[in-house]
């Protein structure tokens, strides 16, 4: 069982896959006043509508839970890459997500925690544990779909829960794995995940003469334009036509199973916009693609229902539908159906993913999954189209420089590069290094004023490369530093918002 000083426990949701055709230890908790909540900054348009409906809240809770949200992320930042290892995952807790709560393994750490604005939180296992028993499950709980059709890595818990229709089935297949099967809790549920198969986001487009799906983001490369979307709606080489069905674009890379994404190029008609369809007339503009915290507020646009919203509740999670098991997809209590599939998913203005699939309904409420967007720019090469958006008071606007903050200087290897809005690359020079003994990795990225760009270190599991450490603040600079094992890393630098040059030091152990 886990150490937690508190336990939660949780419900769950049923789920199914669609296709259509034709004792913590506490900070002083943290609120936004209702002159701040009315105050300067605005939310995009149908934002707050949408929270209160789906979310049962006030016009004033919804407009405080958003301030929240983007005044305590560059905390959770900050934390994240000071925990390294000991670090046991991060949410929101709170109607209007007043408390962001971090979780670490030492209890050394709770000071630091406290003292940066969170609440802390001391846990048996660090993320980065969960995480490779995650993977440990995922090679053997694949071909199941009743004995684990869905399977997440629950931080707020501590462990890894399955969801099954077949609890006993799901144990043996548990022990069977290898994993510590103390790290993991079967779950009953009746979810069984189906796809939401059905240049602006959330509007519909359609595959031959039946099927249609919902688009994504707004996307280039390099001079072509095109939009992305989930991989199960189309095959690289079919042809797409528009909402008005006029011709539109071919399909020029899919993933699915596995992965559930996919990019179409479309024709010279057609223009390209960085908002998503509201689902009332109006748009949300896109600025960026950064990540959001579990727990933080998460819209949807599809081409079925509309404009939904909800929070993100777990990531890391891997699902089985009738056509295969997709991975490392986000959870969400976002309700969708048939149609909506590749669908934009963002959090007030920051891009967030496209819909995978999901369970029920949105008369009834449901759970719907989405691949996060970031890796299909970085898997494909792809720039996402941004425009310029406005920064909530309290936060610090992209590209100002953090006090303290310079130039990389005493770090050995040096590797420079540019990148453009939405633009992911790997370092060094797109390849990986080596490393045959444990110690720590350390780097220093130093890009102009007037960016955000962002740092990840990644590790080979032997089946796929897993981040170990993230900086990702709303600043230009960024460093990491990781004690690690031996293996294959590599860096990955992207471009939340901004275009411009860098410069990546860093040190082997």
């Amino acid at each position: 069982m886990s150490r937690r000083h508190a336990v939660t426990a949780g419900c769950v949701l049923a789920i199914t896959a669609l296709t259509l055709t034709a004792a913590p230890v506490a900070a002083q908790p943290q609120t936004t006043s209702s002159h701040a909540a009315s105050a300067g900054w605005k939310p995009p348009p149908g934002m707050i509508a949408a929270l209160q409906r789906d979310l049962k809240l006030t016009a004033e809770q919804a407009q405080a839970r958003l301030l929240n949200e983007a005044r305590l992320a560059p905390v959770e930042a900050k934390l994240r890459s000071l925990l390294g290892d000991r670090f046991g995952g991060s949410w929101f807790t709170g109607t209007i997500a007043q408390t962001l709560v971090v979780a670490t393994t030492d209890p050394a750490d709770l000071p630091q925690i406290i003292a940066a604005g969170a609440q802390g939180e001391v846990v048996k296992r660090s993320y980065t544990e969960l995480s490779t028993a995650m993977d440990g499950l995922d090679d053997n709980l694949p071909g199941h779909a009743n004995g684990g059709a869905v399977r997440y890595v629950d931080v707020r818990n501590n462990r890894i829960v399955v969801l099954t229709t077949d609890p006993l089935v799901t144990e043996d297949l548990i022990q069977a794995s290898g994993v510590d099967s103390s790290m993991v809790r079967p779950v009953p549920s009746t979810e069984k995940p189906r796809l939401f198969d059905d240049v602006r986001g959330g509007d519909a487009y359609y595959i031959g003469s039946a099927s249609r799906c919902s688009i994504g983001f707004a996307v280039t490369r390099g001079a072509q334009n095109g939009f992305a979307s989930a991989g199960h709606c189309g095959k690289a080489g079919e042809t797409t036509t528009g909402v008005n069905r006029a011709a539109q674009g071919v399909f020029q890379a899919s993933s699915f199973p596995v992965n559930d994404y996919a990019w179409v190029a479309v024709n010279a008609t057609w223009m390209l916009r960085p908002v998503v369809n509201n689902g009332s007339g109006g748009t949300i503009p896109v600025v960026g693609s950064r990540a959001a915290i579990e727990g933080a507020s998460v819209c949807r646009s599809g081409s079925t229902t509309g404009w939904h919203c909800g929070t993100i509740q777990q990531r890391d999670t891997s699902v089985t539908y009738p056509q295969g098991t997709i991975y490392e997809l986000t959870r969400t209590s976002v309700c969708a159906e048939p149609g909506d599939s590749g669908g934009s998913f963002i959090s007030v203005d920051q891009a967030q993913g496209v819909t995978s699939g999901g369970s029920g309904n949105c008369s009834d409420g449901g759970v719907t999954y989405f691949q996060p967007i970031n890796e299909i720019l970085t898997t494909y090469g792809l720039s996402l189209v941004t425009t310029t958006g406005t920064t909530p008071p309290g936060v610090t606007p992209p590209g100002t420089t953090p006090p303290g903050a310079g130039t990389c200087t005493g770090l050995p290897k040096n590797v420079t590069g540019t990148l453009t809005n939405g633009q992911s690359v790997y370092q060094p020079n797109n390849r990986n290094y080596q490393t045959t003994v444990a110690g720590v990795h350390s780097a220093c990225l130093d890009a102009a004023d007037g960016v955000d760009f962002d740092l990840f270190l990644e590790k080979w599991n032997g089946r796929t490369w897993a981040t170990v450490a993230t900086s990702d603040s709303p600043n230009p600079d960024e460093k990491i530093s990781y004690s690690g094992a031996p293996g294959y890393y590599r860096y990955r630098v992207v471009s939340a918002s901004g275009s411009g040059s860098y410069k990546l030091g860093y040190k082997t152990p």
